[in-house]
């Protein structure tokens, strides 16, 4: 595929799977169709039905998976479909074939996503175009995926970053560890950055006041919209803070000189108090190393078929 070629792609969630066509690595202007995954029996029938409505031959197919991804299989953990490079070559023809990991998707599409669809967080300094990145996912779950060039080469390692032990620094930090301790077993980073992370978040703080009742995520936002619920402001504090103790945590293990890049739809709700302080005073809280972390940019990605140019990209790769 790296002479070009057109490709079937799909980015395939836990509710909606997204299906697009893609010219020599880039994606067809019109060409992106949503597909409930409810209402079908699984990716081979949501692609046979797409490239039939299209009329379109494909060379090559690409598919990423909000699951874990091995040897070429993925699996989503609410539905139970076949996703693995048989299923894909029998229902769309193509002689190519790759599943990847969303993050992994994701990943590959770093320095093909539009400037507006990019927000600074923090500016960091200048880096090689060589330097490693790190893309973070935090949405319906949470994982993180280093992202490096070899050459003209991009590789995007596999990572289920989201399950690691939560990250705790403070009295307060380890209350909530415990609180989410008492809960659920083996509680990892997922249990707080996450959409029922932050539930998990405002809910303890109820714990910690004696009063108030649990509330879900949306209702969380619309009281701080109001001014109506100082706790929902708190609330957002500690997820914020997090957020940045985690990804402190991530670039230190990865180095990603070349940029950190937060996506998904939890993320994308918070960034507006990504530049309050909270993320950066967590995210630069490394005492003799303070310093050492400015470093690294950190943006918050807005584009939605971020994943589908990123299989197109990884497409255009393979020899």
């Amino acid at each position: 595929m790296s002479s070009g070629g057109t490709a079937v792609l799909a980015d395939i969630g836990g509710t909606n799977t997204r299906v697009a066509l893609s010219e020599g690595g880039k994606l067809i202007e019109g060409s992106v169709t949503r597909y409930r995954n409810a209402e079908n029996d699984g990716i081979g029938a949501v692609l046979k039905h797409y490239l039939a409505e299209k009329g379109t031959k494909v060379d090559a197919a690409c598919v990423a998976v909000a699951g874990p991804v091995r040897d070429g299989a993925g699996r989503l953990t609410n539905i139970d479909w076949e996703i693995d490079r048989p299923t894909l070559a029998e229902a769309t023809g193509a002689e190519t074939i790759s599943v990847l990991n969303d993050l992994q998707a994701q990943g590959h599409a770093l320095g093909h996503i539009a400037d507006d669809c990019l927000t600074e967080i923090l500016p960091g300094q200048p880096a090689s175009p060589q330097a490693a990145r790190l893309v973070v996912g935090i949405g319906t779950g949470m994982n993180a995926a280093p992202v490096f060039r070899l050459g003209d080469r991009t590789l995007v390692p596999p990572s289920e970053a989201g399950h690691v032990a939560i990250p705790v620094q403070t009295d307060d930090e380890m209350r909530l560890l415990r609180y989410i301790e008492r809960k659920h077993q083996g509680p990892s980073v997922e249990h707080i950055l996450s959409g029922r992370g932050f539930e998990r978040v405002y809910a303890w703080l109820c714990d910690e006041d004696g009063t108030g009742e649990p509330l879900e995520a949306q209702q969380i936002m619309e009281a701080v919209q109001a001014g109506t619920d100082e706790r929902a402001l708190r609330a957002i504090e500690v997820f914020v803070r997090m957020m940045g103790r985690v990804c402190s945590n991530l670039a230190l293990t990865t180095l990603p000189f070349g940029g950190i890049y937060l996506i998904g739809g939890v993320a994308r709700h918070f960034g507006p108090y990504l530049t309050t302080g909270a993320f950066e005073q967590a995210f630069t809280d490394r005492g003799r190393f303070a310093e050492f972390m400015t470093q690294f940019p950190v943006s918050l990605v807005t584009d939605d078929y971020a994943a589908l140019t990123g299989c197109a990209c990884h497409l255009s790769e393979l020899p």
